[in-house]
């Protein structure tokens, strides 16, 4: 079993020292740090381990690679597969594909965002709950306008619906939020 398998994802980067963070990681692919070309893999081994990738985990990098800080935070923001931030418990995909864009998905974005109290200058509500993202095409032309919510997917939306849609989720994360939190009081006890 490699080094890889025993990742824990939901362990923090973050809380994790230079010496710690390797061991989380794909081992014979961080082996190869120092060969050219292997930045991308590198940051895609990171966010897989974690969801995400950390000021810690940019600096771990630039040193495993000799590759400077700014440069490898450059190529993080050059590219739209990787996060600096945790992904939410709700992942909220909305397509911008040319069906659903001619048919309104700019105006579903501003009801998620108004919904959610998103200004859509940040991707994930400040409680970690929802992240909203755009994508090319989510491939349900036949339902445009359509968005996903993690696996679920919702079609034919008018804002409307939408916004119904949103509160049901929103219903779901206060409902856990109160099971975990009784849960907790339990294990205290």
């Amino acid at each position: 079993m490699s080094k890889a398998e025993h990742c824990e994802p939901s362990q923090n980067p973050k809380e994790l020292g230079p010496e710690e963070l390797l061991p989380k990681l794909n081992s014979e692919l961080w082996s190869q740090a120092q060969k050219p070309g292997q930045l991308i893999p590198l940051l895609q081994s990171a966010q897989e381990a974690y969801g995400y990738i950390s000021e810690e985990t940019i600096a771990y990098v630039s040193k495993a690679t000799g590759i400077a800080e700014a440069k490898v935070y450059g190529v993080i923001t050059f590219y739209k597969q990787f996060r600096l931030h945790p992904l939410g418990e709700y992942l909220v995909r909305v397509c911008d594909g040319t069906a659903c864009h001619v048919n309104g998905s700019k105006d579903l974005l501003d009801v998620i965002y108004d919904e959610l109290k998103m200004d859509g200058t940040q991707d994930t509500t400040p409680d970690g709950k929802f992240t909203v993202e755009t994508v090319a095409c989510i491939g349900c032309c036949s339902l445009a306008p359509v968005i996903t919510v993690n696996d679920d997917t919702h079609g034919r939306l008018t804002p409307l619906k939408l916004r119904k849609v949103i509160k049901r989720y929103k219903r779901r994360a206060a409902k856990s939020d109160k099971q975990k939190a009784a849960a907790a009081a339990a294990s205290a006890e």
